[in-house]
């Protein structure tokens, strides 16, 4: 996959150069505009960081005002075409993540990766699959598709925060609760939220569930 990925971008709230990035992957069908509505809620916690919210590569099949990380096989197996899927994304998003650390000096330590949805499943695949450890990965209403390797535990550790809806129709919440289970057991620091009454969304007790994981990276 040789496409180059881009989208919506925030400078640092502070004004100066940014000590910080939050990379911001959207849902199936959606956009960068879309994710980066995520930004004003976080930029008073990471004053210094630049957020980018890049359009998936490809454009969605069923809705072409928006964009995808991979197809989806509504009437076949949907796992195995998230399985292959993330496999297939994984080279552009991580071609994105090399050149925005270059560009910008910020490392990937002080990076917080984070999605919904596809975009969940992108940062989980990718964020758990790269030599150096993050600042911190988000998954809202997502799940873990592990990369080749993860099971021998060769891949850089960072901490997780999973969060998900109970009602979620469109991605099984147990989706989430496997992946805390599977994330604990091989030695991840996670982070697990369950929204009470809230389908395929981001509702405000999620989000501040988030906001306080990347709080607490702050600290370390």
């Amino acid at each position: 996959m040789s496409a180059k990925l881009s989208g919506p971008m925030l400078a640092p709230k502070s004004g100066g150069q940014p000590n910080h990035a939050v990379v911001l992957l959207h849902g199936y069908g959606s956009d960068g505009a879309d994710l980066i509505g995520l930004a004003p809620h976080w930029q008073d916690i990471l004053s210094d960081a630049l957020f980018v919210s890049p359009n998936a590569p490809e454009a969605c099949r069923v809705n072409a005002a928006g964009y995808q990380w991979f197809d989806i096989d509504y009437e076949g197996d949907r796992l195995a075409s998230r399985q292959m899927g993330v496999v297939q994304a994984r080279p552009v998003l991580v071609e994105f993540l090399n050149d925005l650390w270059r560009q910008t000096g910020v490392t990937p330590q002080h990076t917080i990766l984070a999605g919904f949805s596809q975009g969940a499943m992108m940062a989980l695949h990718v964020g758990l699959s790269l030599p150096e450890p993050l600042m911190g990965i988000i998954a809202f209403s997502g799940a873990f598709l592990p990369a080749e390797g993860f099971a021998e535990g060769t891949f850089a550790r960072q901490p997780v925060c999973l969060v998900h809806g109970d009602m979620d129709p469109v991605v099984d919440p147990e989706l989430s609760a496997d992946a805390d289970v599977a994330l604990r057991l091989a030695g991840y620091d996670v982070a697990y939220h369950v929204s009470p009454g809230v389908g395929h969304g981001i509702a405000p007790d999620g989000l501040a569930f988030a906001s306080a994981f990347i709080a607490r990276q702050l600290e370390k």
